[in-house]
């Protein structure tokens, strides 16, 4: 297995370093999946459990101005790496005013992905900086672990409102849970619970057992899906006006919202009622799909 690549270009070095940093405020460790086109930071949580799933992914030429991989075999020409974002973010941020980065997978005293920052220097002799972050290299036999999740049969597809503004509800909503919280002396359970329909209106709401806050929005939009604007079989036979809902541990929609830096041009989100809300982030170069179960 062989795997190396450079990024010259400061504009593609900061995109990159931005949705690393995304993945880290996600994961605490994350598998790293390298194709020949693609790069994909991979969270495969058990939902059945109320674990969180991601799935982004880049298309190298975007990003690199060189990149070699040889495979695990000529018919499996791909690496899959497991390893704590954080160690990559730390060490991209060390290279922002860099010349050039590269990133190499070599074998220290076990491997790692070496990345060497060379920076600008006063007196013209050039500076390396170098970052050795450990990987775990996945066995073949478990690369089905990591493949891309299904679209699941939803309910109702939206559009989101502005990223701001619902991070900013959600954070309100969030403190108000805690303030809850801390003036009952009874175990309040708090309830993040979004609804929408396909007919573009959502609601952010929190139950307890003192008091219902809801945030409403309108004229969303819906988004069509598939090449003929097909919709899946439970959306196209949904009355347009019945809403369809999750109940949600707020917290993960809280670090999904605050923690992502990719910017996206379209953001959206499908609901499986009563299940899972699945949120999609799409950028020029970049798609983040990010998966939460329901708290039945």
């Amino acid at each position: 297995m062989k795997f190396r690549a450079k990024i010259i270009d400061v504009g593609c070095l900061n995109h990159f370093t931005r949705v690393v940093n995304t993945v880290s405020k996600l994961s605490k460790a994350c598998v790293l999946r390298l194709t020949c086109d693609h790069l994909f930071f991979v969270l495969s949580g058990k939902v059945a459990s109320g674990g969180v799933s991601m799935w982004c992914e880049l298309a190298q030429v975007n990003f690199f101005d060189e990149f070699q991989l040889e495979g695990v075999s000529a018919d499996a020409n791909e690496i899959f790496l497991e390893l704590a974002p954080e160690n990559l973010s730390r060490a991209l941020k060390t290279a922002q005013n860099a010349r050039s980065v590269k990133i190499k997978l070599t074998k220290k005293n076990c491997p790692c992905l070496t990345l060497a920052a060379e920076l600008p220097s006063l007196s013209g002799v050039s500076r390396v900086v170098t970052h050795d972050i450990p990987v775990d290299v996945i066995p073949r036999r478990l690369w089905h672990d990591f493949r891309e999740p299904q679209m699941p049969d939803y309910d109702v597809s939206i559009y989101l409102p502005p990223l701001k503004t619902m991070r900013s509800v959600v954070d309100r909503m969030k403190n108000l849970s805690n303030y809850l919280r801390c003036i009952d002396e009874r175990d309040v359970t708090v309830f993040q619970v979004m609804e929408a329909n396909m007919n573009g209106e959502m609601n952010l709401k929190i139950e307890t057992d003192l008091v219902s806050v809801t945030t409403h929005f309108k004229e969303l939009g819906n988004p069509p899906w598939g090449e003929d604007g097909s919709q899946s079989t439970s959306a196209s036979h949904r009355d347009s006006e019945v809403m369809a809902q999750t109940r949600l541990d707020i917290r993960k929609l809280q670090q999904f919202l605050t923690g992502q830096q990719v910017n996206p041009s379209k953001a959206m989100c499908n609901i499986v009622h009563n299940r899972i809300l699945h949120l999609i982030f799409l950028h020029e170069d970049v798609s983040l799909q990010y998966f939460i179960p329901a708290v039945v």
